[in-house]
């Protein structure tokens, strides 16, 4: 109970500093907001630091929220860092003895009792196993869990308050305190971050110069951690005299090939590669490290967000309008109009900067945004996707300080296209599309006997936006002839089936004359239909 009324104090505190802020008032009531100062924003950020690792990681969600917070605000955000002081070393012994249920020194050969790293929600240990292993283990801070717990317990009734009083016309307080309670507890769950490993390295094997740990499945739990050991140094760690020895071009080429990929074409993603998740090994290789938070993409928003990339890379501002309507939710308020001048100002204004100035997770951000104030709500895996390449492009700049984001987008386009049709290619959905080919052969006769129903009743009706009668009565007539003309070769090949059976003296390749004669007659005929539709079609398109 102290403790939870000490977060109430805490959150008393935060509300009467930031409560009347400009941003905030402008979120509440759904108004669009202004540009913030930048200065205000990282304030914003220290003191969401200064409160504790729940608030850092609601801090961490906020980032992805460009429909909630001004583009100074989620940077700011998005480069929270949660560097803590380590817990002391017996607390390590009790917590992996209790989860693994064995103590350290029967499990590990060695164990460094110094962490490498801490942050609020634990840290991690150098190790080696009784094999031979190196490994890192990565071990709960004590009493997160219950810490967390009382947060949101807290974070819960200040939810139910906004939401009684209606205090913010834009934002539903209840549903996202859900969708940041639901990513906190996936983070706190160590073998979801132990998946995720697997699953990101599997899907970068075959990038050389990409590390990605592997998990040690019988010494990981909930609450302990353990995956091979990666020595490196954070690439803003490393000395200009040590870059000159390394080809960061290539690198910041190779992480950006690996990303588009992982977003593109599998579909899952690691969604926090700020520089200190990534390190430079001593064979001047790229580790990515803490793979607690991932983003999934659905195949569909996959095509859409392909489509988005390649239309800002390019500076097509009207086709990246026509993706963001189709990715959104429009609202009652939706100005489509203003929206699409918007979005087309936007990407002019960024295609139209210097290599230096270029920054893709910015300019993700700001369409997002752009899009909220216009009455359109974007999908949340968007703002995430713009705050990944936020970091990757950090990322980038400390690899290679002249790599072009744009260059590099337009020469793996087609490479991404390709594998994403190699994958769609696969037995499933070979089997799938043969399944729909045939369902369509069974009712298509159904289908066409109600057309021409409809035809000779003349109840056949068509709804256009521009009538031209003389080309649709043209068109009709040209569906009919071929649906008539179908209909007749469909029966000399029913016909020269059944005259099989009948025996006669004359035979052509050992079967009846008459029979062989009727087949001929409709290879003939739907030869000539296929050459007619093909030359037609030929003609329309030169002719266009």
């Amino acid at each position: 109970m102290n403790g939870r009324l000490g977060r109430y104090k805490d959150l008393a505190w935060f509300v009467a500093k930031y409560g009347r802020a400009d941003f905030v008032s402008k979120v509440l009531h759904g108004e669009e907001s202004a540009s913030a100062d930048p200065a205000g924003a990282e304030a914003f950020a220290r003191d969401l630091e200064s409160l504790g690792p729940t608030f850092i990681k609601l801090g961490q969600l906020l980032s992805t929220r460009a429909d909630l917070l001004p583009p100074a605000y989620l940077e700011a955000l998005a480069r929270l860092q949660d560097n803590v002081e380590p817990f002391p070393y017996e607390d390590v012994e009790r917590t992996i003895r209790e989860e693994l249920g064995v103590r350290i020194s029967h499990a590990f050969v060695e164990f460094d009792r110094l962490p490498i790293a801490a942050a609020s929600l634990g840290q991690v240990h150098r190790a080696v196993l009784r094999g031979g292993r190196e490994v890192a283990v990565k071990v709960q801070r004590p009493g997160i869990h219950e810490l967390i717990e009382n947060d949101l317990a807290a974070f819960h009734e200040i939810a139910k308050v906004i939401d009684r009083l209606g205090a913010a016309r834009n934002v539903d307080a209840a549903r996202i305190l859900e969708e940041f309670r639901r990513a906190l507890l996936s983070e706190l769950d160590y073998r979801e971050e132990a998946r995720n490993l697997v699953t990101v390295a599997h899907q970068l094997r075959d990038f050389e110069n990409i590390v990605v740990p592997l998990p040690v499945d019988d010494f990981t739990t909930a609450r302990v951690l353990t995956m091979d050991y990666v020595g490196g140094t954070k690439i803003t760690a490393i000395s200009r005299v040590e870059w000159t020895e390394v080809d960061g071009a290539a690198l910041a080429e190779e992480l950006f090939r690996a990303y588009l990929q992982q977003i593109l074409i599998d579909g899952v993603f690691h969604a926090d590669p700020h520089p200190g998740n990534v390190l430079l090994t001593p064979d001047h290789r790229i580790a990515l490290i803490d793979l607690g938070m991932v983003g999934r993409i659905s195949p569909q928003t996959q095509e859409q967000l392909f489509k988005l990339i390649l239309a800002i890379s390019e500076g097509r501002g009207d086709e990246a309008a026509d993706v963001q309507v189709c990715l959104g939710e429009r609202r009652e308020d939706f100005h489509e109009a203003d929206m699409r001048r918007a979005i087309a100002d936007l990407v002019g204004r960024f295609h139209g900067l210097t290599l230096r100035e270029m920054n893709v997770g910015r300019v993700v951000i700001e369409m997002s945004r752009t899009a909220a104030d216009h009455g359109l709500k974007m999908p949340p895996e968007l703002a995430l996707l713009g705050k990944t390449f936020l970091h990757l492009d950090e990322v980038g700049r400390v690899l290679d300080p002249e790599f072009d984001v744009n260059a590099s987008l337009r020469r793996n386009a087609s490479s991404v296209m390709r594998r994403r049709m190699m994958k769609s290619a696969t037995p499933a959905n070979l089997f799938s599309a043969a399944m729909d080919v045939r369902e369509f052969a069974e009712r298509l006769p159904g289908r066409v006997n109600k057309i021409l129903d409809s035809l000779a009743a003349s109840d056949l009706r068509f709804k256009v936006e521009v009538i031209d009668q003389g080309s649709i009565i043209e068109g009709l007539q040209k569906v009919a002839n071929r649906i008539a003309l179908g209909l007749v070769l469909a029966a000399l090949i029913v016909g020269a089936a059944m005259l099989m059976r009948v025996p006669t003296s004359l035979t052509i390749f050992g079967y009846p004359w008459i029979a062989m004669l009727l087949f001929l007659a409709a290879a003939a005929g739907g030869f000539w239909m296929t050459w007619t539709i093909l030359a037609g079609d030929v003609r329309k398109t030169r002719a266009r």
